[in-house]
């Protein structure tokens, strides 16, 4: 059952899945569709056409600018901003104030389950790949490789992390989950799953 808290703002044209929860004070704008199981916290804020599939996390005050794209369980922490403008100005070079018209939004495309820490902030357009952890209070300016662990401003590679959100280790040629015991591959800079885990 889905549940709307009496001080959200949810606009009737936006889709919520089955069980999705908004809580106090967030706002879900026009067109957007949250798939099943979703959460959207308190004071948080979905642009109009943002897209969320299953079970995914909208922690408190996080800012979800159109048209961003968030897989199926991915993790939005507390403050994160996923912005939509790549050159903002709120005039125009003559000094008229831009109306909403004036320019192109891009989006932040977030692959399934992603996790990006609190305050972070990812610069559109972007995309974070599958399972990649950005730190808390990180700045994302570059795509993300799938299983990447970001960090810093900007943000940067300092390793790979598994399913389970833990920095994965290397042993003998291969990145292992230390809480899983799942096994991956390197090749040109990417990760991968090893197909036969034993």
């Amino acid at each position: 059952m889905t549940y709307i808290a009496d001080s959200a703002d949810v606009s009737d044209q936006a889709e919520l899945g089955e069980g999705t929860k908004v809580w106090h004070l967030a706002q879900v704008r026009e067109n957007a569709r949250l798939g099943a199981n979703c959460i959207v916290g308190r004071g948080a804020y979905i642009g109009t056409g943002v897209t969320m599939g299953e079970n995914s996390k909208v922690q408190n005050y996080a800012l979800v600018y159109e048209p961003a794209s968030l897989g199926k369980g991915v993790f939005i922490g507390p403050a994160v901003v996923l912005t939509n403008d790549t050159y903002p100005r709120s005039v125009s070079p003559d000094g008229a104030l831009k109306s909403a018209h004036d320019w192109t939004p891009v989006g932040v495309t977030i692959e399934d389950g992603a996790s990006i820490g609190a305050r972070a902030v990812c610069v559109a357009p972007v995309t974070i790949g599958t399972w990649a952890t950005v730190a808390a209070g990180a700045v994302v300016t570059k795509d993300v490789p799938a299983y990447g662990l970001m960090a810093g401003v900007p943000a940067r590679r300092l390793g790979w992390v598994g399913k389970a959100g833990h920095p994965l280790r290397e042993e003998d040629g291969l990145w292992v989950c230390p809480a899983t015991g799942e096994k991956y591959s390197e090749s040109d800079g990417t990760l991968a799953p090893v197909e036969d885990q034993k």
